[in-house]
């Protein structure tokens, strides 16, 4: 490589490096921040001091509603979670190489919506310093005990696909991190792991990600059927049905393709990454999900469809339910808020430009949302066996507002740690955008 060459690539990493590299919160971060602060440290303070003391008293949960607001939190959480397989296994194993910039969102995404799907759980049980007997006393026989054994499987192998590729960024962060800043230095240095840059070093990079995207594929929906299986093994009508495995699986990649949309536009706006989160980033991202709202439209039919044409008596009365009683104006407003509008509006160019792609975006995730409550509440109003002489309360569910406070700090605690990851880590993977660019990697410093 002659000077001109070799000045030329030292300038574009110097733009990539001034582009990408994580940057102080700004007045508007810091009041996010703030704010996502005092919701999670209410819903701490009604689990540590009311729920742990009291018990689940506290919530709307009795006999007849045993999985209210909490198992419905964290179902979309396992859901938005599949997004790391979806953008950062799938496609980059089909060779979209227009997923690049995209990759670490998805990934981030994935490991925050993992990890509070697991701390919910643990929320839900009303004695949780037993939750090591699952391990010590659990029986492989339980659809409970494939959770927890796929659910840890998942997080574990998700965070490395999160960490792996992050190497050779951790060690740009490293090196431009100024002496003085010592904390810093000593984090991103821990992190590094003695990174040098050599070919060898990134051949092993891509090896280590290639099997592990091939590994994290069959986990990830492993962890879908496994918690479509939860249910599903249960006699409650609107469960009993072996069309719920992908069912979910589908109505996951819908909710994870959204929020990925949603962190895209965000990120754009807010960090100025125009130039590597494009217009066609967005029309791909906008095409990705029309096609997955229409497979989750086709399985929506399949779902509902059959029980309401045989009509047995219970899965009528939750039909009725759901379709025209107390559940119908939720139940309707999921379907053409979150599925029906967005899937029409983006068929057209104009609506998979970035901001009327965000809004479809929260459309569709606020939705799902929804989605998860309308899975669990009513089904479980209408036991195959109901009880006789039940006090009134037992008929019906809302969450108390212990029960929305601790739901709304898991939410905040999953924006908590995609905020932080992006204060300290470059959220655009700085080697690999590198790289497209034609800096061979001896060259990235």
């Amino acid at each position: 490589m002659n000077n001109s060459e070799a000045e030329k690539t030292a300038l574009q990493m110097k733009k990539l490096k001034e582009d990408m590299l994580p940057k102080k919160f700004s007045l508007s971060g810091k009041i996010w921040v703030g704010v996502l602060s005092l919701i999670f440290v209410t819903g701490l303070y009604y689990y540590f001091f009311r729920q742990l003391r009291e018990g689940l008293i506290i919530t709307s949960m009795r006999d007849y509603v045993s999985w209210g607001i909490y198992i419905s939190n964290f179902v979309f959480f396992v859901a938005i979670s599949l997004v790391g397989s979806l953008i950062s296994a799938i496609l980059k194993l089909s060779n979209a190489h227009w997923q690049t910039p995209l990759t670490r969102i998805a990934e981030v995404i994935a490991v925050a919506g993992i990890t509070f799907a697991g701390i919910i759980i643990i929320v839900d049980m009303g004695r949780p310093e037993r939750f090591w007997h699952l391990f010590v006393y659990g029986r492989i026989q339980s659809p409970i005990i494939w959770d927890v054994i796929v659910i840890t499987t998942y997080l574990v192998v998700s965070m490395l696909l999160l960490y792996i590729p992050m190497i050779p960024d951790i060690a740009i962060c490293r090196d431009a991190t100024p002496a003085e800043n010592k904390w810093l230095k000593k984090f991103y240095t821990f992190l590094a792991i003695g990174w040098q840059g050599t070919k060898e070093q990134y051949k092993i990079i891509e090896n280590s990600v290639k099997i592990l995207a091939v590994v994290v594929i069959p986990l990830a929906f492993s962890i879908h059927t496994v918690t479509s299986w939860l249910f599903a093994t249960t006699a409650r009508p609107g469960w009993d049905s072996t069309n719920l495995g992908a069912y979910f699986i589908s109505g996951a990649f819908v909710v994870g393709a959204a929020s990925v949309i949603c962190a895209m536009y965000i990120l754009r706006e807010h960090y100025k990454l125009e130039k590597y989160i494009t217009l066609k980033h967005f029309d791909y991202m906008g095409r990705l999900l029309v096609l997955l709202l229409l497979l989750y439209l086709y399985f929506n039919i399949n779902e509902y469809f059959v029980p309401g044409f045989k009509m047995k008596k219970v899965d009528a009365d939750h039909l009725n339910e759901l379709l025209t009683g107390s559940y119908a104006p939720l139940f309707w407003s999921v379907q053409i808020i979150g599925m029906i509008i967005p899937l029409i509006v983006m068929l057209f160019n104009s609506g998979r430009k970035p901001l009327v792609m965000f809004v479809l975006g929260v459309m569709v995730v606020v939705g799902a949302w929804f989605k998860r409550f309308l899975i669990v509440i009513p089904t479980m109003m209408h036991p195959y066996l109901p009880m006789q002489d039940v006090p009134v309360e037992y008929t019906h569910y809302f969450p108390t507002w212990p029960e929305w406070s601790i739901t709304a700090a898991s939410l905040a605690g999953v924006l908590l740690v995609i905020t932080f990851f992006v204060r300290y880590f470059p959220i655009i993977p700085i080697w690999e955008t590198a790289k497209e660019h034609g800096i061979h990697p001896e060259e990235i410093k």
